[in-house]
């Protein structure tokens, strides 16, 4: 049990001297979100999801408050792209991609980040003898992708220190 100890003790000491530090919640600029496009956009739901209670509509109801900011999802495509063939020329290899602009800016229409894209790619083989499990596999890759993306917009939201 003491060996064990004296093993974890100078790890330790050396993630706490080269800055390692878990991540902890994020903290942002602002109390209430509106997140658009509202419904249908896989990614702006995911986004609204991990944003939580501080996500409001858009046009608040009589009497409410405009919400501080506004992210606007502009754009999410998929695509699915040849990358390779055999010699008899069937597919062996996709290339799957998820790209996504966004800007942030408050109900003033103030930017607060600029347009920008977000892209993931991921490769995947095919064989057609598993048509199933590669489709399974597909999907797999995209919800990856995709949660990737959200993780990628909250660590940028949560770069932005001010409203002003």
């Amino acid at each position: 049990m003491q060996r064990r100890h004296l093993f974890a003790l100078p790890a330790a000491a050396l993630l706490a001297s080269c800055g390692f530090k878990l991540r902890g919640q994020q903290t942002f600029a602002f109390e209430t979100v509106a997140v658009t496009p509202e419904r249908g956009g896989a990614v702006a739901s995911e986004l609204a999801r991990y944003l939580g209670s501080a996500v409001r509509p858009l046009v608040p109801p009589a009497g409410g408050q405009p919400p501080q900011v506004i992210v606007d999802i502009l754009q999410e495509l998929r695509e699915k792209t040849v990358v390779g063939v055999n010699t008899s020329g069937q597919v062996r290899e996709f290339q799957l991609r998820i790209r996504v602009k966004f800007r942030m800016r408050t109900s003033q229409g103030r930017d607060l980040i600029d347009e920008t894209e977000i892209i993931q790619q991921r490769d995947i083989s095919f064989n057609e003898s598993a048509v199933l499990a590669k489709e399974a596999e597909e999907a797999l890759l995209y919800r990856d992708m995709q949660s990737d993306i959200v993780q990628q917009l909250l660590r940028r939201i949560a770069a932005v220190k001010t409203l002003d």
